[in-house]
């Protein structure tokens, strides 16, 4: 596709939605902030999409959170529905038999990108908000973000992926989440002041500021929000993150699915890096370091080892015996870590600490340093 063509994925809209151009000046917003019910009418309208897949336990909840929401104008829902495993695409239809505001549509790929896309297509309003099928909005968020995209003439807003445990597994997830340790500096995920920012959790945006940069890529199957976000940011839109935009997420619940999810983060921020040079910066550099470290440190030690144990004469199998010395500190470092969590976890998810801790570094290193290229092939964007 020819640089800045826009994917009719993206682009196609519904006879009566708005006309927003791609090079259109950003619309005023209506004032949300306090309005009284009675003054829906003059509320901007807002599209809230959400893709779904394998959402059996969680969708009817997530779409009742939305469906809920104090926010003083119309709101529509458009769910994209990929193909999995269990009753999803039949509760969906469930829901838009029992209310106009839901319209389902299909997501034969099953990618999050491209079923946003889809559902964007479907959207007709010019405020597009992306939810998760197993997000549960706060009954102010709408409101709080359409008022700060009015505020601050920001494209995008969003705020705090809040990461809460169930399990004690989960619990020790959660913490390391929230916790620069174990996941940097992203405010997103520790909190801080509202303000600018390089992306934000969700997030709810201006539809022109989306279509500008052609939608979501599709051929990304993680870190698909940083890169769009990326995109609209080097097209001079502001994103902006808002604390008060809290929504509650549940933490994988096993190490090895755990290790999964880390795996492919790492690996798909290597394809932003790639295809974005100039975005990697120490936050993301210092896991695939970790396992480098980890990994030379440890196979010098072994070759140290095994020439001590075959009488190798000289001083240089006790020399690389000093490579254990990288993954001892690390363990060391990560007991220390788990030692200032004590007052916050309680014994049993703190057990967990170190585990999840090391999972999470040691995946997404992992990841980064093993992402091919041919992740993403062929052109620098591709879209559907």
């Amino acid at each position: 596709m020819a640089p800045g063509a826009v994917p009719s994925c993206v682009m196609t809209r519904p006879p009566d939605a708005p006309g927003i151009s791609a090079t259109s000046p950003q619309p005023p917003l209506a004032p949300v902030g306090g309005a009284p019910a009675g003054e829906a009418a003059a509320a901007t309208p807002i599209s809230v999409v959400m893709p779904v897949r394998n959402e059996e336990r969680h969708l009817e909840e997530a779409v009742g959170h939305v469906l809920r929401q104090d926010y003083p104008g119309q709101i529509e829902l458009i769910l994209a529905v990929g193909p999995g495993r269990d009753r999803t695409e039949d509760i969906a239809k469930q829901l838009a038999a029992a209310d106009p505001r839901i319209t389902v549509v299909p997501n034969p790929s099953g990618r999050i990108p491209s079923a946003i896309n889809a559902a964007i297509k479907a959207s007709r309003h010019s405020i597009v908000a992306r939810v998760d099928g197993h997000a549960m909005l706060p009954p102010g968020y709408l409101r709080i973000a359409a008022a700060t995209l009015a505020e601050t003439g920001a494209v995008n807003v969003g705020g705090i992926m809040a990461a809460e445990g169930v399990t004690p597994f989960q619990q020790a997830v959660a913490w390391a989440m929230t916790s620069p340790v174990g996941v940097g500096s992203a405010r997103f995920h520790t909190g801080g002041d509202p303000g600018p920012a390089d992306t934000v959790y969700l997030g709810v945006f201006r539809r022109s500021a989306i279509e500008q940069v052609s939608g979501y890529d599709e051929a990304y199957q993680r870190a698909e929000d940083w890169e769009l976000n990326h995109r609209i940011r080097q097209a001079g839109g502001l994103i902006w993150f808002q604390p008060a935009l809290r929504v509650v997420y549940r933490p994988r619940a096993s190490a090895a699915a755990l290790a999964v999810q880390y795996f492919h983060y790492g690996r798909w921020r290597r394809v932003v890096a790639r295809q974005h040079p100039g975005t990697i910066n120490l936050r993301y550099l210092t896991p695939p370091a970790v396992v480098a470290v980890l990994a030379a440190g440890t196979l010098a030690g072994m070759a140290g080892l095994a020439g001590l144990a075959a009488g190798a004469d000289g001083s240089w199998p006790a020399k690389l015996t000093a490579g254990f010395a990288a993954p001892l500190l690390y363990g060391a470092g990560v007991i220390a870590v788990t030692a200032t969590a004590a007052r916050n976890l309680r014994p049993q998810a703190l057990a967990r600490l170190p585990l999840v801790l090391m999972t999470m570094h040691l995946s997404w290193g992992a990841g980064f340093l093993t992402s091919p290229r041919s992740l993403v092939p062929g052109s620098p964007r591709r879209t559907h």
